[in-house]
């Protein structure tokens, strides 16, 4: 998954220009359920030398092309390959924590972490963030829906993680009533009457914390682009025109939502999702979540029929607009990442790029951003 901003070469003190984004809040109301600032904040310490801190590319050529400085962060290079490990780890480990404290609570000896089970739904990335964090990496088993269609190599790579892999039909079956048909079924058949928690890919306060830490780590690393003596780098967080951010479940734009409204609140956010599947922008629209079928496209990180409750709430407050692109122009940046970039990347992570072109294309992004 790439990361996609614009921005001019000024730090986040200095006035806007005419073409700057307005002021905004420094975050969304405050409401008890929903993740802030700090929960990332958190989140950012629960990952310190867990996730990898994932480095900040350029392309002169595609500076060129379009005529805005543009910088990739480049979750592609992320433990497995995406920045859901960031959620999934962040979630997996809060509950783990909050369940240790329970215990010493009511002086319960008798449930422990070999008593708990993890489980979740996901067409690939969240299944093998899941597997790897929960499994590999806290000793916790986990079990993931995945859809029969799903990506042969994520399937594999999810197993490979320790996950116990359970197949539907992402276009006859829905997938919460699988899971709850699941939970079930594990809690008959494992014994000792273990404790499944379940973790959802997008929608749940720990996961949107962990994915904030994209955005605070990438608008903290951006200041090694100002211009500065070598002696002296600056301090203070660059300032961003614009954030180009995929959208499936709204999941990693929140979170990021919440970082960029904190270190730099002048920026406009921008989701971009497949036109096969705009419930997002819909959503936005229409000011309700819309679902929508299955969509068909190449995007499957993106597959998703409505955005969550969570997702939705921080989005509403935080979010400019949504705009959406076809297969053929993510296939087009996927030719663009391979051949320029030497960078294998796969779909859904070409929707930021994909987006911010079509914004310069039609002026709605000006040039010098």
């Amino acid at each position: 998954f790439i990361f996609t901003a614009t921005m001019t070469t000024t730090q986040s003190s200095s006035p806007s220009t005419s073409s700057s984004p307005s002021p905004l809040p420094t975050s969304p109301p405050s409401e008890p359920d929903l993740p802030t600032y700090q929960d990332v904040l958190h989140a950012s310490q629960t990952l310190q030398n867990i996730a990898h801190r994932t480095p900040i590319l350029t392309s002169r050529t595609l500076d060129a092309q379009l005529g805005v400085r543009v910088f990739f962060k480049c979750e592609n290079l992320q433990r497995m390959g995406a920045f859901k490990f960031r959620g999934a780890y962040t979630a997996v480990k809060r509950c783990l924590d909050d369940d240790d404290d329970d215990n010493d609570n009511d002086n319960d000896t008798s449930t422990n972490r070999g008593n708990i089970r993890i489980l979740t739904y996901s067409s690939g990335n969240h299944a093998q963030a899941i597997a790897l964090a929960a499994t590999s990496l806290l000793g916790v088993p986990s079990t993931i829906i995945m859809p029969r269609d799903a990506p042969p190599l994520k399937i594999e790579a999810t197993r490979s993680y320790g996950g116990d892999v359970v197949f539907y039909d992402r276009y006859t079956e829905e997938r919460d009533a699988v899971a709850e048909r699941v939970k079930a079924e594990l809690s008959q058949t494992h014994g000792d009457s273990p404790k499944v928690v379940f973790v959802p890919p997008y929608d749940h306060k720990y996961v949107i914390a962990g994915q904030g830490t994209v955005g605070k780590e990438f608008i903290e690393d951006l200041t090694r682009f100002l211009p500065h003596d070598d002696d002296e780098r600056p301090s203070e967080p660059i300032a961003l025109d614009y954030l180009f951010v995929c959208v499936g479940g709204g999941g990693l734009l929140s979170g990021v939502s919440l970082s960029a409204r904190a270190l730099s609140p002048r920026t406009k956010l921008i989701g971009v999702e497949p036109l096969a599947g705009n419930d997002a922008q819909r959503s936005l629209r229409d000011d309700r979540i819309v679902r929508i079928p299955t969509p068909n496209t190449i995007a499957d990180g993106a597959q998703t029929q409505h955005l969550g409750e969570l997702t939705f709430r921080i989005m509403r407050r935080c979010v400019e607009r949504i705009v959406t692109v076809t297969d053929e122009e993510l296939v087009e940046e996927m030719r663009f990442f391979g051949e320029r970039m030497k960078m294998v990347v796969e779909p859904t992570g070409c929707l930021g790029l994909a987006g911010l072109r079509k914004m310069v294309e039609s002026g709605e992004v000006e040039k010098g951003s």
